[in-house]
Parts: C-alpha cells; sequence; structure tokens
C-alpha cells in the first residue's frame, strides 16, 4: 500500500514528549499525499509550505503514516490503542491552510547542523514533453521533503532508492531565503528518481 504524508511544524519543545505546532494537508492544494507526488522542485503546495519557514526558523518534519511511534504517546482506533506516530497527532485543529506561494526561495537552510542547499544546483530527475506544444518541463526532486521525512521506505510512494541523506534533517530547525547564508557550509542534494 501507498503511504501518506504529512509536513508538519513541530514546537520548540525537543525530546519525548513531541508536539505538533502546525501541519498542512497536500490533497488541499491538489496534490497526492504519497511523498513523490508532490517533492518537486515546481511543486505550489511545497512552495506553499516553504512559505512558513520564511521569516522563522522552524523544527519540521514530512510524517509518514507508516513511521516509528513516538515514545508513549497512543490514540484509540476501533476500541483499541494504538502506538501514535507524528501523522497520528496530527489534529485537525493545528491544520493551517496558507495562501499558495510561487515565490521561488532558492536556499534551504538547515540552522541545527549548520547546512544549506542551493536548490538552482540540483540535477534534472526527468523531462517531460507537452504533447500538444512540444514544450519541455524538467523536473527535479524538491530537497526538503526528502530531507525531513520519516518513514520512506515503507510504502508505495516513496522515494525508491536507499539513500542514506533521506531524513537525515527531520526535526531539525530548517528555513528558507532567497539570499545564501553566511558561514554555513554547503550541502549537495543530487537525488534523482529512476
Amino acid at each position: 500500500m501507498g503511504q501518506y504524508y504529512k509536513p508538519i511544524i513541530l514546537t520548540e519543545k525537543q525530546g519525548q514528549d513531541e508536539q505538533v505546532k502546525c501541519w498542512i494537508n497536500s490533497s488541499e492544494y491538489d496534490n497526492g499525499r504519497k511523498l513523490m507526488e508532490h517533492s518537486w522542485l515546481s511543486n505550489w503546495f511545497v512552495r506553499t509550505f516553504e512559505s512558513l519557514l520564511a521569516e522563522t526558523p522552524q523544527r519540521v518534519v514530512w510524517a509518514g503514516d507508516y513511521a516509528d511511534g513516538e515514545p508513549n504517546r497512543t490514540y484509540t482506533y476501533d476500541g483499541k490503542e494504538h502506538e501514535a506516530n507524528l501523522y497520528d497527532l496530527c489534529e485537525d485543529s493545528l491544520k493551517v491552510r496558507p495562501n499558495i506561494q510561487k515565490k521561488y526561495y532558492r536556499y534551504l537552510i538547515n540552522h541545527t547542523k549548520g547546512l544549506y542547499v542551493d536548490k538552482n544546483k540540483i540535477p534534472v530527475s526527468d523531462v517531460w514533453i507537452d504533447p500538444k506544444t512540444n514544450k519541455e518541463w524538467e523536473y527535479q526532486i524538491h530537497p526538503l521533503p526528502l530531507l525531513t521525512c520519516e518513514g520512506n521506505g515503507r510504502g508505495g510512494g516513496d522515494y525508491g532508492k536507499k539513500e542514506e541523506i533521506v531524513g537525515t534533517w527531520a526535526r531539525d530547525v530548517i528555513s528558507v531565503s532567497t539570499t545564501k547564508p553566511k558561514g554555513l557550509k554547503e550541502f549537495e542534494f543530487n537525488l534523482v528518481e529512476d
């Protein structure tokens, strides 16, 4: 089966009682909920989520519904207690629906690790040719969902290759910027899809 994802901003408090600050629903932006249905550089849903990170760095995780559970967190379903992961902890009252953003933030910044990605250097993953106009559209994987995801590789629609960098920024403090950050090390994001 396919695994669904929710991009989440966590509260500043870290530890065993992780709290969801807010999240957005990809289907409300006419996007699929599987990781590789929306993890593309020109995707307006991901750009809209990025807008939440433009002014204030936030703790981010792209939480899969097959991800590991949170310690000592449960929810009740069909009269039974189940271990809850961050996906399960996304209450409707915490869902936000920002206006669609098309602004391009060139730099993805990880303040926790002191790294940044220059999205202008991401390789082309696929090319689609519009049969009506013969115009070529280049697709590049967006680094934010893949670097911050939890649960990848456990369901259909996930990033198919086993890559060590996938998920390594999950729960880190992330922001985006149009200006190159100073004093941080560049992180090369070069993932492509087969």
